[in-house]
């Protein structure tokens, strides 16, 4: 018979003589089974069912975590409770009961051995997997740090080249405007001087005209023609 440490009942006939009827300490049964229950109350949350990772979680042996400590240490109290052989102080035991708890606790031993292996594992691959995350974050924290700064930069930089631009364009716009009004203000003395001398021809060929003769008007050859100058600016 096998026995189960999850469901232990105290009228097992197997356990009667060696541990039941006979124990030296009649309450232990119940307060170890309480344990029992208490133990299995906690072992219904485990923690690292939350994580979810690639590694896939190992099937589930013959019984859980723990029941081969469970099955050692219940082993260990029916022999240190065993009643003693009469005119004896050897202690009278069920050698095939405890060979069996033995056998059973050793078969459960590498099962339990790999749930544990398996739990550190998830631990460390969920704190890795966080770390990474965390440096992921962090270096996408400091990539958009950078970016702004060099958005910023970029701002500035275009903002002095206008102001730049604006102030050469403005100094060029009153170079143009004073070398304008320069020539326009040399154009308009040069007809005015051409108009006087016009002004004065004219007065001059009516007031021949005036008199009663009419002389022949000969011009000589280092007298300048007044109009020459101006249809000759042109030029």
């Amino acid at each position: 018979m096998t026995y189960d440490p999850r469901n232990p009942s105290p009228y097992d006939p197997t356990y009667e003589q060696s541990y039941g009827a006979h124990s030296a300490h009649p309450g232990r049964d119940d307060q170890q089974r309480q344990g029992y229950d208490e133990y299995d109350e906690y072992e219904e949350y485990d923690e690292y069912d939350e994580i979810d990772d690639e590694y896939p979680e190992p099937q589930a042996g013959v019984g859980h975590v723990g029941d081969a400590e469970t099955m050692l240490r219940r082993a260990v109290d029916i022999i240190a409770s065993a009643p003693t052989m009469p005119l004896s102080s050897s202690p009278r035991i069920d050698r095939d009961e405890i060979i069996e708890l033995l056998e059973d606790a050793i078969a459960r031993l590498p099962d339990e051995l790999r749930q544990a292996r398996w739990m550190l594992k998830e631990r460390q691959e969920f704190i890795a997997k966080t770390r990474r995350e965390s440096d992921e974050l962090m270096e996408a924290a400091r990539v958009q740090a950078e970016r702004m700064v060099q958005r910023t930069e970029v701002v500035r930089a275009a903002e002095q080249r206008a102001r730049q631009v604006i102030e050469t364009a403005d100094t060029d716009s009153r170079r143009l405007r004073h070398e304008t009004e320069d020539f326009l203000d040399q154009r308009l003395g040069s007809f005015e001087i051409l108009l006087d001398k016009l002004s004065k021809t004219v007065a001059a060929g009516r007031q021949r005209l005036s008199i009663g003769s009419h002389p022949r008007v000969t011009f000589d050859d280092d007298t300048e023609d007044p109009s020459k100058g101006f249809f000759d600016q042109d030029r």
